[in-house]
C-alpha cells in the first residue's frame, strides 16, 4: 500500500522544461488519477489544463446503463469534443496538459466495445473512419504518460471518488481495458512515452512520490529521452 502524509507541500523552486510550449498528454484506464496528475502538472508547472468531459457529458450515464444502446453515441461524443480540445492546443501558443488523448477512444474504448458485443461492426466501421480522418490532422503531444494500474488499484481509486455510476461498473470490462492498453502501449509510436507504475505511488498525497514524479517528467523532457520507465516502489 502507499505511504500517505498530508496534502503535499509544492517545492519553492519548480524545475525548468525545455521550451514553452509543451505539449503532454495522460493515459490510463478508468480511475487511474489522470485528472488528479493533470491537475498537479498545471499547477506545478503553470501549464493550462485540459480535463476530460464528463461530469457534463450527456451520455455517461445512460452509458453505463445500457452500453449496447448508447456505445456509439458515448464515443463520437468523446471523439468530437477531444478533437476539438487537441486542435485548440495544437494551434494555440500555450503549455498544456491533456487528461487523456484522442487515440484511447479508438485503440482501447471502442474497440473494447465493438470486441465485446456492444457496438456493431457498422457503428465501428464507421466511428473508425471518422476516427482516422480527424488524427491525420492533429500533431501528437511531445510527451505521453501512461499511468499503468492494477484492477484492484482502478476499483479502490473508482470507489474513493464516488462516481455513482461508475460504481457498477464489472471488473471484467476494467480487464478488457487492462488488456487493451497494454497492447496499444507496446505499439506506440507516435513520440515519448513514460510508462509510470503507479500502484505504489501516491502523488497525490505523498510528498515523496510527488516530488519524484514531476522531477521524472521534466527530466524526460529535458533531455529529450525515448521510452522511458517509472517503477512504483515495491
Amino acid at each position: 500500500m502507499p505511504r500517505t502524509i498530508a496534502t503535499p507541500r509544492r517545492p519553492k523552486r519548480k524545475i525548468a522544461v525545455p521550451h514553452s510550449k509543451v505539449f503532454l498528454g495522460i493515459a490510463g484506464n478508468i480511475g487511474s488519477g489522470k485528472s488528479s496528475l493533470t491537475r498537479l502538472l498545471a499547477e506545478h508547472f503553470g501549464w493550462t489544463p485540459y480535463f476530460e468531459s464528463v461530469e457534463d457529458n450527456p451520455y455517461l450515464r445512460d452509458f453505463y446503463g445500457d452500453m449496447s444502446r448508447w456505445s456509439f453515441h458515448l464515443q463520437v461524443y468523446f471523439l468530437s469534443n477531444r478533437f476539438r480540445s487537441h486542435k485548440a492546443i495544437v494551434e494555440g501558443g500555450d503549455a498544456v496538459v491533456l487528461d487523456r488523448v484522442i487515440y484511447e477512444d479508438a485503440e482501447i474504448f471502442a474497440r473494447n466495445l465493438y470486441e465485446i458485443g456492444k457496438m456493431d461492426e457498422r457503428d465501428y466501421r464507421n466511428y473508425i473512419a471518422l476516427y482516422e480522418v480527424m488524427t491525420e490532422y492533429l500533431r501528437p503531444p511531445d510527451l505521453l504518460i501512461y499511468l499503468r494500474a492494477s484492477i484492484d488499484t482502478l476499483l479502490r481509486q473508482i470507489a474513493l471518488r464516488g462516481r455513482s455510476y461508475e460504481q457498477a461498473i464489472p471488473r471484467e470490462y476494467l480487464e478488457q481495458l487492462n488488456k487493451h492498453y497494454e497492447s496499444w502501449i507496446k505499439r506506440y509510436d507516435k513520440g515519448p512515452l513514460l510508462v509510470v507504475e503507479s500502484d505504489d505511488l501516491d502523488f497525490v498525497n505523498n510528498h515523496d512520490d510527488y516530488e519524484t514524479l514531476m522531477s521524472e517528467i521534466a527530466g524526460v523532457l529535458t533531455k529529450g529521452k525515448g521510452k522511458g520507465r517509472k517503477r512504483g516502489r515495491g
